[in-house]
């Protein structure tokens, strides 16, 4: 099998990688390796090879356990500041004017 050639300063550069010279020496004999093992699986037979399961969702459906509001008073009573039927928090993000 031929080794393919590859580029490897170009390939490196299209990547945005700052490779150094002794890295291009050394990348530059093993990745033709790497592609020709890449190359290989890809050949690999598959006749009889057993298709993954179709997965299905074993979830619970989504439902409303209670109608809304119905804990919302209890709920903000236990908050310690509420305002406007909403719980009072600190703000943490601040937005640009």
């Amino acid at each position: 099998m031929n080794e393919p050639t590859v580029d490897v300063a170009a390939l490196a550069e299209l990547a945005r990688l700052d490779v150094s010279a002794d890295e291009l020496v050394r990348l530059g004999k093993e990745l033709p390796s790497i592609l020709s093992f890449v190359q290989s699986i890809e050949n690999a037979p598959t006749e009889g090879v057993i298709d993954t399961p179709v997965l299905e969702n074993v979830m619970r459906d989504d439902v409303v356990g209670h109608e809304s509001g119905k804990h919302t008073e209890e709920l903000l009573s236990a908050a310690p500041q509420a305002k406007n039927g909403r719980v009072v928090v600190k703000q943490v993000i601040s937005r640009k004017k």
